[in-house]
C-alpha cells in the first residue's frame, strides 16, 4: 500500500513536537532564520543535535553553506515569532532581540534555549536535508512553557499532575 503525503502528514501531526527558530548567516553576513518542527537530539558525548529543512526552503542554500546553525527554542509566548519566521517577505529580523556567539549565527533573545551548533553533517532523507550540528555552547531558561505544534496548529501544555 502507497501511502500519500497528506495522509502521512495528518499522521506525524499526531505526535506533538517543539517549535524552534534555527538560524546562520548568508553569505553577505546577512541573518537567516526559519521556524522548524523538526529538531531532536543525536547524541550526548559529543553533544550532537540535528534538523531538516525542505530541499524547496529559500534558506537551504545558505544553511548548506555556512557551516553553523543556531537553534533557538521558543516560549509558548512567541508564536508571533514563529509565524514570522515561518513566513516569506518582509524583515523577519525587524526588532528581534538577538546577539551572537562564537559560530556568528543569530542567538534570538528570551527563548527558553538556545544552541549555537557547527554543522558535522549534511544528510540527503527525501524531499528534506538533515543538519547534524555539534552544540559549542548552549543556554536555557527554567521560566516559561514551550511553544508547541499539534495536529496543524499551535497547542498549549496541559496544566496536569503526574502521578
Amino acid at each position: 500500500m502507497k501511502v500519500d503525503s497528506r495522509t502521512f502528514r495528518k499522521a506525524l501531526g499526531c505526535f506533538p513536537t517543539g517549535v524552534a527558530v534555527v538560524t546562520t548567516l548568508d553569505s553577505q553576513g546577512k541573518p537567516v532564520g526559519v521556524t522548524i518542527s523538526s529538531f531532536t537530539s543525536v547524541s550526548l558525548e559529543p553533544p550532537l543535535v540535528l534538523f531538516c529543512l525542505a530541499n524547496t526552503s529559500g534558506n537551504l542554500a545558505d544553511f548548506k553553506a555556512s557551516g553553523h546553525f543556531a537553534v533557538n527554542v521558543l516560549r509558548e509566548d512567541q508564536r508571533e515569532l514563529s509565524m514570522r519566521f515561518a513566513g516569506r517577505g518582509a524583515d523577519k529580523w525587524a526588532e528581534v532581540p538577538r546577539t551572537t556567539w562564537e559560530t556568528g549565527s543569530p542567538i534570538i533573545g528570551q527563548c527558553l534555549a538556545n544552541l549555537d551548533c557547527r554543522v558535522v553533517a549534511v544528510h540527503e532523507g527525501g524531499d528534506h536535508l538533515i543538519f547534524v550540528g555539534e552544540v559549542d555552547r548552549l543556554e536555557y531558561g527554567t521560566a516559561g512553557q514551550p511553544l508547541i505544534y499539534f495536529r496543524g496548529d499551535y497547542a498549549a501544555l496541559g496544566n496536569t499532575t503526574l502521578p
